[in-house]
């Protein structure tokens, strides 16, 4: 698939904020986001029902899924932040147009449930997004330099930003050693299978695909690893990049378990391609920024990632 890349962002251009997923439980993290935006130069707009709850949703699905249709179709909003995950992105998915959205392609920001969207996205438009810091849940809170630095980078530059490097003091693990080239494709692994057999489960092939999770315990990753195996999904791509895993633990200490970490060593024993574990993307503070459909090359050995094209036009 050839990528649709969406304009690059330049200052006092409109960023409009979105909900797809759980309601934002505190409103004031809502704006202390937008302060940091406006702080940067940039103007913002709340979509209407972005502060709204209805049981574990923020929103219906049709008030969520308006809100990201008038986004798409302002002409003047030229990126979109969810305001943070949880549950609820997958129920929107066949409520959008995707005829619409290709024809008006932003940069889209979020990360672990927002997932469901990004990669449907990808499959139906080819839009590149971006698995990245969310409103309330990072940009409400002094966020890591290397985070910010690589977010703006990535979304206001048109040029080809080259190796990134693996920050400290996040200890990348290498699995199985090597380097791999493809389509970055990936995000929240729960998300990822919820995905399969649906007209919103992307291709794999020529791809490095990543995943991260949290609050899963070893044996749901193990069962969601061979799903996507017997899925003949793994088979497709030419690496893998995992995530932060938090708080991935057996519950049962009066059982007997496999950690997380015997999981991904099995897994990559089978898998016989290139597989690193711990960078630093997912649920914790410091966080690449990692354009979803975008080509890269990842080398194990020197534990970077380089973006061999920009994400942004």
């Amino acid at each position: 698939m050839t990528p649709v890349k969406p304009p690059k962002l330049k200052k006092r251009d409109l960023i409009g904020i979105v909900a797809p997923a759980s309601p934002v439980l505190d409103p004031s993290r809502i704006d202390r986001g937008v302060s940091y935006l406006e702080h940067l130069g940039y103007n913002v707009v709340v979509g209407a029902n972005a502060l709204k709850k209805h049981g574990y949703l923020a929103g219906t699905d049709e008030e969520r899924a308006a809100d990201l249709d008038t986004m798409f179709r302002d002409r003047r909003v030229r990126m979109i932040i969810c305001a943070r995950g949880g549950y609820g992105t997958p129920r929107l998915l066949h409520l959008l147009d995707y005829r619409m959205i290709q024809r008006n392609p932003k940069v889209l920001v979020g990360f672990s449930d927002i997932t469901a969207l990004q990669l449907a996205l990808w499959t139906k438009c080819g839009l590149v997004t971006f698995n990245a810091p969310m409103l309330a849940t990072d940009m409400a809170e002094p966020m890591d330099l290397f985070t910010e630095e690589m977010f703006w980078l990535l979304v206001t530059s048109n040029q080809k930003v080259g190796s990134v490097a693996f920050p400290e003091p996040m200890e990348a693990k290498i699995i199985r050693p090597g380097t791999c080239t493809g389509h970055l494709l990936g995000g929240n692994l729960s998300m990822i299978v919820s995905l399969l057999g649906t007209p919103y489960q992307p291709l794999l092939h020529n791809s490095v695909f990543f995943f991260e999770e949290v609050g899963e315990e070893p044996y749901r990753i193990d069962r969601m690893l061979m799903q996507l195996q017997n899925a003949s999904m793994l088979a497709q791509c030419h690496g893998v990049m995992i995530g932060q895993c938090v708080d991935c633990v057996p519950r049962d200490s009066t059982r007997d378990s496999f950690s997380l970490d015997e999981v991904i060593k099995e897994f990559a024993l089978a898998f016989k391609k290139p597989v690193i574990s711990h960078v630093p993307f997912g649920h914790v503070q410091q966080k690449m920024t990692l354009p979803v459909g975008v080509k890269v090359k990842v080398d194990t050995e020197k534990r970077a990632m380089e973006l061999l094209e920009a994400a942004v036009l």
